[in-house]
C-alpha cells in the first residue's frame, strides 16, 4: 500500500464529504434555531457512515470475488486503459454540469423537499436513523468517489483486512468536516453561524455546478490512478 494509495482516497472520501447526506442534512441541524442536539447529530453521522461502510464491504466482496476469478485480466494493460478511459470520460461529462444555464438555475425542487422535511418535522431517535438511510440510499446511484475509491482498493492487491480497514477510515474522512462545523457551531457559534448559512445557501443555488467538480475530480483521480500503473508503476511501488 502506497502513499499514493492513501491520498488517493482521502481526496476521494473528502469528495464524498460534500454530498447532501454528508454535508448538507448536518448543515441543516446546526441551523436550527435553539440548543444544539449534539447527540442526535453524531446519531445521525454514524448511521450514514456505517450504511456507506456496509455498501461498501458487500461491493467489495462482490469485486472481491471477480477479482479472484479474474484478477490477471482486471490488471492487463487493457483492463488499465479501460479504467483510464473512464476517468477520463467522468472528467468530461463533468462539464455537463457546468453550464451557465445549470449555474443560474436553483437547487431544485427535490432539494427544497429535504429542506422543508428535516426542518419542520420533530426528529426521533428512529426517525434520525432513517432520514440518514434515506439520505445514503437516494446517493448510492451517484456515489461516484466511493465506487471509484472500491475500484482503486480492490484492483490494488491488498488483502481483506487492508480493504476494511481503508473502508472504514474512509468513512471516518467522509463525515469529518461535517464533525468540524459541528465542534465550531459549539465553540464559536458567532463565527459559523454567517459561514453555515452561507454554505446553505451556496448548495441551494449551485448543487448542480457542484455536481459536475464531484464527477470531475473523483474522474480525474480514477483516471490518476490508471495512468500511474500504466506508466509509472514505481509511483505505487511496483
Amino acid at each position: 500500500m502506497s502513499v499514493g494509495l492513501v491520498l488517493s482516497l482521502a481526496g476521494l472520501a473528502l469528495l464524498d464529504s460534500s454530498s447532501i447526506g454528508t454535508l448538507f442534512i448536518p448543515i441543516w441541524f446546526l441551523l436550527t434555531p435553539g440548543r444544539i442536539r449534539v447527540g442526535r447529530i453524531a446519531l445521525y453521522l454514524g448511521t450514514i457512515a456505517v450504511f456507506y461502510f456496509g455498501i461498501g464491504v458487500l461491493i467489495s466482496l462482490g469485486a472481491g470475488s471477480l477479482i479472484s476469478n479474474f484478477g490477471d485480466a482486471l490488471r492487463t494493460t487493457t483492463a488499465l486503459w479501460v479504467q483510464l478511459v473512464i476517468g477520463v470520460g467522468l472528467f468530461v461529462l463533468s462539464f455537463r454540469f457546468d453550464s451557465k444555464k445549470q449555474r443560474n438555475k436553483p437547487g431544485g425542487g427535490a432539494i427544497q423537499r429535504w429542506r422543508d422535511r428535516a426542518m419542520s418535522e420533530e426528529a426521533s431517535i428512529h426517525w434520525l436513523m432513517g432520514l440518514a438511510l434515506l439520505a445514503g440510499l437516494t446517493e448510492v446511484a451517484t456515489m461516484l468517489p466511493y465506487l471509484g475509491a472500491i475500484g482503486i482498493m480492490t484492483t490494488s492487491g491488498l488483502s481483506v483486512l487492508t480493504v476494511l480497514a481503508l473502508l472504514a477510515g474512509y468513512c471516518v474522512v467522509m463525515i469529518l468536516p461535517a464533525g468540524v462545523l459541528v465542534t465550531l457551531r459549539l465553540t464559536a457559534a458567532k463565527m459559523i453561524e454567517p459561514l453555515l448559512q452561507r454554505l446553505n445557501n451556496w448548495i441551494m443555488t449551485k448543487g448542480a455546478s457542484a455536481t459536475g467538480w464531484i464527477i470531475g475530480i473523483a474522474g480525474f483521480l480514477i483516471a490518476r490512478d490508471a495512468a500511474a500503473r500504466l506508466f509509472w508503476p514505481e509511483m505505487l511501488g511496483k
